[in-house]
């Protein structure tokens, strides 16, 4: 049975929810099934199955598969792009832990300076 009420809201809001049937996720992307089976196989995402066992991609994933999209359509390899996207995300994720931890840390100290 789909969610309903205030959990059907809270998926529809969530990057990571799998929303997207492959033929969908394809045509959003304007390429075919056989590349997003190809970002499988280079192991940028793994889609979720539904109970029929068929490919559910979600927003997050299907941004990193745009990404991928313009970098082999300049022209780069697809496993390259596949990597490059990857150390892309790796470092958009370490640099928003960074700042998270900043604002929670105090500013330098500011005792037994003086004026």
């Amino acid at each position: 049975m789909p969610p309903q009420g205030p959990q059907l809201a809270d998926s529809l809001d969530d990057d990571d929810y799998p929303a997207y049937t492959m033929g969908r996720a394809a045509e959003m992307l304007g390429t075919s099934p056989a590349f997003l089976r190809a970002l499988g196989e280079a192991r940028l995402i793994t889609p979720l199955r539904s109970e029929g066992g068929h490919r559910r991609y979600s927003r997050y994933q299907l941004r990193l598969a745009s990404r991928v999209r313009e970098l082999v359509d300049g022209g780069t390899a697809i496993e390259a792009a596949c990597r490059i996207v990857i150390l892309e995300d790796q470092l958009e994720e370490a640099q928003r832990i960074n700042e998270e931890l900043r604002r929670r840390s105090p500013g330098p100290s500011t005792a037994g300076t003086t004026s």
